[in-house]
Formats: structure tokens, C-alpha cells, sequence
């Protein structure tokens, strides 16, 4: 039985064209290589797998030509998995090849220590595993919530096989998420916020969301951190969810954004020392009425000029596809100061006013 990762790379090294089929299945054999778009299974043709030993080197190896990665088959296990921990990897590995699995797999020297379950850490690992979201099911589900363009979109990517678990006593299941970090003040991610998707498509019911009981979780540190959207020095719009907030900016594209994820964490959010105004994008609701209220008297406190919206319905992307992105322009514009007007607004839609 494989005791470490280069014995284990070594087997799947045997018969490499098998586990590319395998897992990486959007890829195509070309002469020696297989070639796909990344490690996570990607449709492309940048990354290349090295299908046979050669004076070039061992087989098993793959350089991806557009971001300089390389690596083993063992990293394409991991990251067309989804998985963290490498003894998650190593037994899936071993499921592969038919191999016992180990209780007690010692991690080689190489490998990082396991993430505890929920930490920043293990939520900085997910958001660097994950993918781009163009071109991707979490693009598809926002443009379906009418949350087009898609603005600095950098904080969110999308993961093609995120774990879910509904409880401690449940089987993990796999679903398709889009994936956020979540930011302090300094830009460190402390968190990430998973919104699991339906990859049949979006549905009324549903808006596009897994269907599964809890369809968005976050992990890390999030009291006082957010979901940033542009960088705040002077002016700042700040709401519970994510697409509450991307839909805002539908009709204010430079007006830096922060999702604070909950009515709580909205209440406790930290803001920064150059602020002056704060936009309060409360929810239509008791919980959001609460947060804007314990925000605004925070705000005030601290010298920061705090005035709140309040969506017609239950929430601005509930404003966005119901009324429509003039009509939520115009309600915007009378709500701004001024000079916030020229300066964040977009010219059409100022003119919408």
C-alpha cells in the first residue's frame, strides 16, 4: 500500500490517459498530451498533460501554458475535486486505483497541514481552488437575476463541485457554488460565502439556488468583514446580501459596495477610518430595519454621514426584476446627495431622473 504522495502519483503515472478521461473529461488527447483548459476540468486548451515518460519528463506531469502552474495527477485530483486536505485527496486517489484507504495516511512533507473545518483558512483554500466565474454557471445565475454587467467581480468565482452537507448525520453531496471572499478592512480574506447552484437551471421558486434546505453558508471570520466590491475611502453602499448589493450596482458601477451577508453582520460592520458617508441598502423587513437603525447610530458616532434606502419590495434585486433598472435609477437618484449623482451614478441612468 502507497504510504506517501509520490508513491501514489507514481500508480495514477501508469495509465495517466485514464485519469485525465476521468477527471479531467472536457479535455482531448492530442498526440502525447492530454490538453484542457485547467486543472479544475475547464474546457481550453492551455493546460497540458504529459500522457507517456519522454526525454521531456515523467508522465503524469502537466504545465498549464496560461498561468505557469504545473504539477502532478494528484493536484488534478484535488483541484478538479474540489478537495482541501490531503488525505481527502489520497484516499479518493486510492478509490481510483482500487487501493485500500487509509485511517491514518501521514501527509508528506510536502503537503500543507489540514484547514480546520469553517476556518479563514480552509475558506482561503476554497476561494483559491475555485475558478473565474465568466463563462460559468454563477455568471448564468446572476445575469438570470437581471444582475448585468457584472462589475469588479474579482471578489466572486465559481466552484464546479463544492461539498454540501446538510447535517452531521448526512452523506456530503456536490453541488456547483459560487463562491465569495470575504474581506477585512485591509483586503486579507477571513471568510468565504458559498451560494450553492442548481445546475439544471433557474426556476422561479428558487432563483437558480440548489435545491437543498440551505443553499448559502459562510465560514471564517465574518463579524465586521464583508463581501467588497470596489475600494472605499470617502463613500461607501452597504447592505446584507450579495446580489442585494450587485444589483445596485447595475445602476451605481463605481460606488464602492460591501455585502455584510446578514442583518447582524450588517449592524456590526467596521468601517473604514476615511469614511465620511455611508449608503445603508437595507432589507424591507424587521431584521433590516434593526440593522440600519444600530448601523446609523454607529456611523453617526464615529463622524460618518449615514442616510438608508429602503427597496419597494423585499430587497433591491427584488426591485431590480420587478421595476426594472430605470425605474430603480430614478428611485436611487432622489436618495443621493448631489454630487454622488455625477460622480457614482452611470450617465444613463442619471438621466433616467
Amino acid at each position: 500500500m502507497p504510504r506517501d504522495a509520490s508513491d501514489l502519483a507514481r500508480r495514477l503515472a501508469r495509465d495517466a490517459e485514464t485519469v485525465c478521461r476521468h477527471y479531467l473529461s472536457n479535455g482531448r488527447r492530442e498526440g502525447r498530451y492530454w490538453q484542457v483548459g485547467d486543472a479544475r476540468n475547464t474546457p481550453g486548451r492551455s493546460m497540458f498533460v504529459r500522457l507517456k515518460e519522454s526525454s521531456k519528463g515523467p508522465a503524469g506531469k502537466w504545465t498549464d501554458a496560461a498561468t505557469g502552474e504545473h504539477g502532478d495527477l494528484l493536484d488534478i485530483i484535488r483541484e478538479s475535486c474540489g478537495l482541501v486536505d490531503f488525505h481527502d485527496v489520497a484516499d479518493e486517489a486510492r478509490r481510483f486505483l482500487n487501493l485500500p484507504r487509509s485511517e491514518q495516511e501521514p501527509s508528506p512533507n510536502s503537503a500543507r497541514p489540514p484547514a480546520q473545518t469553517g476556518s479563514p483558512e480552509a475558506a482561503r483554500r476554497l476561494f483559491a481552488m475555485s475558478q473565474p466565474m465568466m463563462r460559468t454557471l454563477a455568471e448564468t445565475y446572476l445575469r438570470n437575476r437581471g444582475i448585468t454587467p457584472l462589475h469588479e467581480a474579482g471578489a466572486l468565482r465559481f466552484h464546479p463541485r463544492c461539498y454540501y452537507r446538510p447535517d452531521d448525520y448526512s452523506p456530503t453531496e456536490i453541488w456547483p457554488a459560487m463562491i465569495a471572499r470575504v474581506t477585512d478592512l485591509d483586503g486579507r480574506i477571513t471568510g468565504a460565502h458559498r451560494t450553492w447552484l442548481n445546475p439544471a437551471g433557474f426556476d422561479l421558486v428558487r432563483l437558480g439556488k440548489a435545491p437543498i434546505d440551505t443553499p448559502r453558508r459562510a465560514m471564517g471570520d465574518l463579524l465586521g468583514n464583508a463581501v467588497r466590491f470596489g475600494v472605499a475611502t470617502d463613500v461607501l453602499a452597504a447592505g446584507e446580501g450579495i446580489e442585494t448589493m450587485l444589483s445596485l450596482r447595475c445602476v451605481l458601477p463605481t460606488l464602492p459596495m460591501a455585502a455584510a451577508l446578514s442583518a447582524n453582520h450588517l449592524a456590526a460592520l467596521l468601517l473604514p477610518p476615511t469614511l465620511r458617508r455611508l449608503y445603508i441598502a437595507r432589507d424591507n423587513d424587521a431584521a433590516g430595519d434593526g440593522a440600519a437603525i444600530a448601523l446609523t447610530e454607529r456611523a453617526r458616532s464615529a463622524g460618518v454621514e449615514a442616510i438608508t434606502w429602503t427597496p419597494r419590495r423585499g430587497d433591491f434585486n427584488e426591485d431590480l426584476r420587478g421595476i426594472g433598472v430605470d425605474v430603480l435609477a430614478a428611485a436611487l437618484r432622489i436618495e443621493l446627495i448631489p454630487q454622488d449623482v455625477a460622480r457614482f451614478m452611470h450617465v444613463d441612468a442619471a438621466e433616467t431622473g
